[in-house]
Order: C-alpha cells, then structure tokens, then sequence
C-alpha cells in the first residue's frame, strides 16, 4: 500500500542530468515527508538514466513545462501541490511554511521570496525590485515555488499549455479563488541563466516581457523575445 503524503513536490525537468540527482537529495533532506514527482519533458542527455537511480517517481510527456506540470499533478496523490524548478535550494521548515500558510483563513495558495546568490547590484535589484514590482503587477513566476490545494488547482484547469508565461497565467487566476500568502524564507535560484548570458541582459529582458504581458501583447511575440535574449546561450526549460 503507497503511503498518503499530504503535500506533492512537482518538478519538470528537460536535459538536466548534472543536477537532477543532487538537486532530489536535496528535497529529500529538506522536504522528507514529500512525495516528489520529476516530469520529464523528453531528456535526451542522461537525465532519464539518472533518475532510474534515484528511485523517484517520474511521469514522461512532450517538452512543455506547462503539460509536464499538469501530468505530474495528474499522479501526485497529495492534497497540497508544490512546483518546483530543479535549479533551487528551497529553505529548511518549507513544508511546515506551506502548512500553516492554507491553515489560515482564506488562503488557497502561496510562494516564497527567492534570492539569487550572486553579490551584484543586478542580482539584489532582482530579489528586491523585481519582488515588489511582481507585487505591483499581480505577477509571480514558477522560481518562487508556487503552491496550492489540489482541489483548486484542478478546479482552475491547471497550467494553461502555453509556449512561456502558464505560471504568471495561472498565479493570476488562483488570485481569484482566495488570498495568496508570502513565504519570507527564501528560495535560492541558481544564478546559472544570469551567468550564462549576462546579468544585465537577462534582467532587462525579464523585464521587457513582463511589461508587455502586462500589456497583453501576443505571446507569439513575447516567445520571440524570449529566445532571442533569454536562450541564446543553451537550452532552458
């Protein structure tokens, strides 16, 4: 009989073979009551055989983060599902956060602050600025670790499959359902995007994207933006 984890770590994944199997002994050190699900977009690099190691549970479906979500919330057998990036280091007592945060009255969701680990002005201009303008703008993005009961993310339809922005999609129609609660403790993402194709690029391109989906421009263009300035260096997920 499979035991009952009450809270389901989601984590899409594609070509992520140097990290995977690190970044799962890390949630299984912080996060130990989880059940964690890896959804695999199509990994040609290793990441599969990587993950037949671990032992993890591991759903496969085609290379969109929204679909590998949303099938990786389609087995997840808590009632609190928690999406993660494989490029973070989440706070000790993250599970106990989440808990006490749907405990309150009216809360159906949440993130936490991230901080990136890099000792730039760009860097704290993203942690703090960024943090606010999100704020300002109803805006948050996946790298916050977006968390919700699974009786409201099925209820929204889940992740919208679209080409980029489903988790600012999505966080902004869990809004509707109730209060979101923010988490102090901080997510660290891995600067490894920043250093890749340049802190100051990146930012202003974040952005740029940003203040256009604000705008409701089409997302055929925002995709084009976002591979033109975001991607040219590798291929992120």
């Amino acid at each position: 009989m499979t035991e009952h984890r009450e809270i389901s770590i989601i984590v899409p994944v594609l070509n992520e073979a140097p990290l995977i199997a690190g970044f799962l002994q890390h949630l299984r050190v912080r996060a130990p009551d989880a059940e964690i699900i890896v959804a695999d977009g199509g990994s040609t690099d290793g990441t599969a055989e990587a993950l037949e190691k671990t032992g993890t549970q591991v759903v496969k479906t085609r290379p969109n983060r929204a679909a590998q979500m949303n099938a990786g919330a389609h087995v997840a057998g808590g009632s609190i599902l928690w999406f993660l990036h494989v490029d973070l280091t989440v706070p000790e007592g993250c599970l106990d956060e989440i808990r006490r945060s749907l405990a309150e009255p009216g809360v159906v969701g949440g993130f936490f602050r991230i901080r990136l680990p890099g000792s730039g002005l760009v860097y704290r201009l993203t942690d703090e600025f960024a943090h606010y303008a999100g704020i300002l703008l109803r805006m948050r993005c996946g790298d916050h670790g977006i968390f919700c009961r699974r009786s409201d993310f099925f209820a929204l339809g889940g992740f919208a499959e679209m080409p980029l922005m489903e988790d600012v999609a999505f966080f902004r129609r869990l809004r509707s359902r109730g209060r979101l609660r923010i988490l102090d403790k901080r997510i660290i993402a891995d600067d490894r995007r920043y250093q890749a194709i340049g802190p100051a690029r990146l930012t202003v391109a974040y952005g740029l994207i940003a203040a256009l989906y604000y705008l409701h421009a089409p997302l055929p263009l925002l995709s084009r933006i976002y591979d033109r300035l975001c991607c040219r260096t590798r291929n992120f997920l």
